[in-house]
């Protein structure tokens, strides 16, 4: 069975310009994780929300976003749906067949796959293309200058994180809180 860290990488090695685009996976923005984001040259991005079962597909429709200032609550697609959010475009990448696709939002791209488990090979097919939720660049919604803060602190993580798998290293952990008096 195809894991979703196989499915990734084949996405994002056939379908990405590395060159003309910069592409993250399970990047934390707004209030939630997105298993594909992507940002081009001008600053357009795309999140690619990937379902692999119906149930997981209709939970996302249950994920909301509370207003810090108000507290008010707001369901994931009614943001997304009326604009209220940071990425140009949502796309969903699905099993070929999965999910009907009258009951997923317009706003929402469709890609669907067919995993080939004889050859190992998985094809994409863009189904429908997402709509512009709006035309803000991405840099214009999200300050740059902490984004690459925050993405190269993040890599230094995983490198210490791989580093530490395969010999034993000990560090000081400077996040935690001490409540010793």
């Amino acid at each position: 069975m195809l894991k979703i860290e196989e499915l990734v990488h084949n996405f994002v090695n056939t379908n990405c310009d590395f060159d003309k685009e910069i592409v993250l996976t399970n990047f934390f923005h707004s209030d939630w994780e997105a298993d594909i984001l992507l940002i081009n040259n001008s600053g357009i991005s795309h999140e690619i929300e990937i379902k692999l079962s119906k149930s997981d597909f209709k939970n996302d429709f249950k994920k909301f976003y509370t207003n810090r200032k108000s507290g008010e609550k707001f369901l994931k697609h009614d943001k997304i749906g009326c604009g209220d959010y940071i990425c140009n475009a949502f796309s969903f990448l699905l099993p070929m067949g999965m999910i009907d696709h009258q009951d997923i939002p317009q706003h929402c791209g469709i890609i669907e796959f067919y995993h080939d488990e004889d050859n190992w090979e998985t094809t994409f097919y863009k189904v429908r293309e997402p709509k512009m939720i709006h035309e803000d660049s991405y840099w214009k919604l999200c300050d740059k200058d902490y984004f690459l803060r925050n993405l190269a602190r993040n890599l230094l993580i995983k490198k210490f994180e791989l580093k530490g798998k395969k010999e034993e290293l000990i560090f000081k952990n400077f996040y935690e809180i001490n409540n010793k008096k």
